[in-house]
């Protein structure tokens, strides 16, 4: 006899979009959306060609949308407890560094399409052997073009230009994150033993992950000056990376993870 509700056994989606967040509760193996719940996220336009937005704002908006879909859960009869696993698709690239013992982010998050990091890329291409200023130097290795899109760059920019974000990565005292990492570490506890996690679909927009052998290359880190102690562990896009530490969801295991795009 099963164990389930009237619904049987339910899957949640978390889906951190550019400009919304949404949690889907679906029946399992199925794509029969059983509650969700879909909120705005603030985006900030501190100059011309700038994009931001708050970390703690998106995570405010993604607990808000677990709570809300779990409520519309219960009120049609269901339990939160027939949750088998949580899944998370997110805007790709967008970049967030904090600081690991308190969970404080030190700079608002740049979002993918902030354009910024030109003069960073300037600077970088001015760093390629020979003088060649080559934008596809690193493409063998990650696979991408040198462009302002892709979180290295924009880490760059914050290890530049951010003097408390350059001080907490010499001493190995943040993380580093694209939005995925963001909500994984904060949901199966943040400071408190959250997992600093990606997968390879996020990793892969990075510039910084090899894309032979699914690992942090060396040779990227060290163009991009980047110390491999803020950087989350790679794991595949299927596995569990952890359990939800509080909130109506406490216990469920996060077991899936993926780029919106290869999502899509």
């Amino acid at each position: 006899m099963s164990n389930f509700g009237k619904f049987g056994p339910l899957v949640g989606a978390i889906d951190e979009g550019t400009s919304s967040a949404r949690f889907i509760i679906f029946k399992a193996n199925s794509t029969e959306v059983v509650a969700f719940y879909q909120k705005d996220l603030e985006q900030h336009f501190p100059q011309e060609g700038w994009v931001e937005q708050d970390p703690l704002g998106i995570m405010e908006v993604v607990t808000t949308c677990i709570e809300k879909s779990v409520e519309q859960l219960v009120s049609l009869g269901g339990s939160p407890k027939d949750i088998v696993a949580v899944g998370v698709t997110n805007q790709r690239e967008t970049t967030i560094v904090w600081n690991k013992s308190t969970g404080k982010p030190l700079h608002n998050a740049i979002v993918w399409l902030d354009m910024r990091t030109t003069s960073t890329i300037d600077k970088l291409l001015d760093s390629v052997p020979n003088k060649t200023r080559n934008k596809n130097y690193l493409k063998p290795l990650c696979g991408l073009p040198l462009s302002p899109y892709f979180s290295a760059v924009k880490l760059r920019w914050l290890s530049d230009k951010v003097e408390v974000v350059n001080q907490a990565m010499k001493k190995g005292a943040c993380c580093f994150g694209t939005v995925d990492t963001w909500i994984i570490w904060n949901l199966t506890g943040g400071p408190n033993g959250g997992k600093h996690v990606t997968d390879v679909t996020n990793a892969s927009r990075t510039m910084m992950m090899n894309i032979e052998t699914l690992k942090w290359d060396p040779l990227l880190l060290k163009f991009f000056e980047v110390p491999k102690s803020v950087l989350p562990e790679i794991k595949s896009s299927s596995e569990i990376y952890g359990y939800i530490a509080s909130g109506p969801l406490k216990g469920i295991p996060i077991s899936g993870c993926l780029g919106d795009q290869q999502a899509a």
